[in-house]
């Protein structure tokens, strides 16, 4: 894989419930929503589960992502293609965090600031 290791953690808070984080990240259907940047395989289930895979594209970037935990809490996707490396997701009742560490040519700090505030103004507008 050509490009530069990379790692990012960011936590932010949000005015949201724990659920409706939740539901906003293992829902496909809302994850379009607001990770608008992205497109995402089409066909996808109602609801992210353990050993899914699926692709996404940042550009003409695909990036394939194999669920390796999916909780009520935690999403951790294991990233190939565009990425090399993962993406943990923790979240709680007004916050979550997001971990990305892995090797690409994308600059994956502002990928992953962008998603986190896409994220927030998503479950503001939501919640409103």
């Amino acid at each position: 894989m050509l490009g530069t290791f990379q790692q990012s953690q960011l936590r932010i808070e949000v005015e949201a419930s724990a659920t409706a984080i939740r539901d906003s990240l293992l829902h496909p259907e809302q994850l379009r929503k607001w990770l608008w940047f992205q497109r995402l395989t089409e066909g996808m289930p109602e609801q992210i589960h353990s050993g899914l895979s699926f692709t996404s594209w940042a550009g003409p970037i695909a990036i394939r992502h194999q669920v390796e935990i999916a909780t009520p809490v935690c999403l951790r996707f294991l990233l190939s293609q565009g990425i090399d490396g993962y993406h943990e997701w923790y979240w709680g009742e007004g916050w979550v965090q997001s971990s990305l560490v892995g090797v690409s040519l994308l600059p994956l700090n502002l990928a992953q600031t962008m998603s986190l505030l896409s994220l927030r103004q998503f479950l503001a507008t939501k919640s409103a």
